[in-house]
């Protein structure tokens, strides 16, 4: 199974010799009906902890990667864009018709005369005017990439640049200035006819002396893993580094179970874990406590944030605000094991998922 995802998907080998090749970005066109940009700061001040503007044009048919909730028109005629911070929020989501509420043009998308992107590489504008959350960042995208999906014949892409912010945030009439390491992404797909994904989560930390750490897991919905990922970084240097082989997540315990918009049942994570050991000596753990201020809207799951402890290889340092996103489709028979299921589990699969205690 790994061997086929490595031949159909070429991230991997991307990120191993990262390619010079300019980067796709566009809005939707010929058969990339499904487009994605985010822009993720963590480590931001308190009470902020976070910033993320994610938008999804065309709802792709995927239960993990949809929002049937916020569909009025067509799935594809749909765009969703989440916008929050750490603090209470009730207008985080908003969803759009792309024909009669959007204007894309090159370097140029703007979503109703709420959101507007605009600019190109290196350089973009991300702003939005909200009585609840406004703000107006320059972003500064680096060298630094990281391929999460490269699939061929161009099915589909999935980036992420290394990035630095900078502007004006104000949230309920309180104003903050910033200026703070992110990343910058972007995503395009065909609209296909179903995609096996149920489960993904998918974290950002800002460490010491300009690194960056991301951490990402997907599963299909038999609870197999389908990529499991960290991506280390390092904006002195110029050095991005990947690892996959055995990267191990785990939940030790969750919040009460939620049922969201979309009638999904699903438990988030309250305390997890990340753990890695290369073969070249190199190891990696992640302990993580959420601070419980998920918000619905990224696809069919949520955005929040967490404090953590990180040891990589014998360096240690600790936060109060890594970034986090989490989706779980699967079946509750997936998430409601007891103590001798998870002990199977943690014999026929080497990367194990608990959830609930």
């Amino acid at each position: 199974m790994q061997l086929f995802q490595d031949l159909f998907d070429q991230s991997k080998q991307l990120n191993q010799a990262p390619s010079q090749a300019q980067l796709a970005y566009h809005a939707q066109k010929g058969r990339y009906k499904i487009i994605h940009q985010g822009l993720m700061i963590p480590n931001l001040p308190a009470p902020l902890h976070y910033l993320n503007f994610l938008s999804v044009i065309g709802q792709p048919n995927a239960p993990m990667l949809r929002n049937e909730s916020a569909i009025h028109s067509t799935a594809l005629d749909t765009a969703t864009i989440i916008a929050s911070v750490s603090p209470h929020m009730r207008g985080q989501l908003n969803s759009y018709s792309v024909e009669k509420e959007c204007q894309f043009k090159k370097e140029y998308f703007k979503f109703a005369d709420r959101e507007l992107i605009s600019g190109h590489f290196p350089h973009f504008r991300i702003q939005r005017e909200d009585k609840e959350l406004s703000f107006d960042l320059s972003v500064t995208t680096s060298n630094i990439i990281s391929y999460f999906t490269k699939l061929r014949m161009g099915l589909a892409d999935h980036w992420s640049a290394l990035c630095q912010c900078e502007g004006q945030i104000i949230y309920k009439d309180q104003q903050f200035e910033i200026q703070q390491m992110g990343c910058f992404e972007y995503a395009r797909a065909v609209n296909f006819s179903y995609l096996p994904l149920a489960f993904f989560t998918y974290q950002i930390i800002n460490l010491e002396n300009n690194r960056q750490l991301l951490l990402a897991q997907i599963r299909d919905p038999f609870n197999s893993i389908v990529q499991s990922r960290l991506y280390l970084r390092d904006a002195k240097t110029g050095v991005a580094q990947m690892f996959d082989d055995n990267v191990r997540f785990k939940v030790h315990r969750v919040y009460p179970k939620v049922k969201t918009p979309n009638g999904q049942y699903m438990y988030l994570p309250r305390e997890f874990e990340w753990g890695y050991e290369g073969k070249d000596g190199t190891c990696i753990s992640v302990q993580a406590q959420s601070r419980g201020d998920f918000k619905f809207g990224l696809a069919a799951g949520y955005v929040g944030s967490f404090k953590y402890q990180i040891k990589i290889n014998h360096h240690e340092e600790m936060g109060e605000s890594g970034y986090c996103e989490y989706i779980d489709c699967r079946s509750l028979n997936w998430q409601e094991k007891d103590k001798e299921e998870k002990m199977r589990d943690k014999l026929v699969n080497t990367v194990p998922f608990a959830c609930k205690k």
